[in-house]
């Protein structure tokens, strides 16, 4: 017959504890970005396939103009870009890495949201020859501030 030692018996709930504590966080839900496109848009696509690389859970929504979602969320023509996304509670406008994304849901920023202005090449979904330096803007209530810059 095999007997449990003393020390096992006081172990085990501590490790039964952590087991149960750690379960959760790593069946913690990603957050759902919800992205509003044009049907025939292949860069807003390859967009999209950016964020599922990175891990996002992503819905698209085809419509035919996605400027009133833009207009109803208070994205400025300046800060226009293809297509307009919502994750977290935040607006994310064009060609956002995922890096910046998960940076913003980290920090939680008291801001609408971020955007990459435009459709600069060497973006996510935008890869091409000649890729250019561009920022990624975060806007809000508080102005429009740069929110990182990325190079080639």
């Amino acid at each position: 017959m095999h007997t449990i030692s003393s020390a096992t018996l006081r172990i085990f709930p501590i490790l039964l504890a952590a087991f149960a504590f750690a379960a959760p966080l790593s069946a913690e839900p990603k957050p759902e970005v919800q992205v509003y496109k044009s049907p025939t848009c292949g860069c807003c696509e390859k967009w999209v396939a950016h964020l599922r690389a990175e891990g996002f859970t992503v819905h698209t929504n085809d419509v035919p103009d996605v400027t009133p979602i833009k207009r109803e969320n208070g994205i400025a023509p300046e800060l226009s870009a293809c297509h307009t996304a919502f994750v977290g509670g935040y607006i994310v406008e064009g060609h956002v890495p995922a890096s910046d994304i998960r940076r913003l849901l980290a920090e939680r920023p008291a801001v609408a949201g971020l955007a990459v202005p435009g459709m600069p090449i060497g973006s996510p979904g935008m890869e091409g020859p000649r890729p250019v330096p561009y920022e990624v803007m975060s806007f809000g209530a508080q102005g429009v501030r740069v929110f990182s810059k990325h190079t080639p």
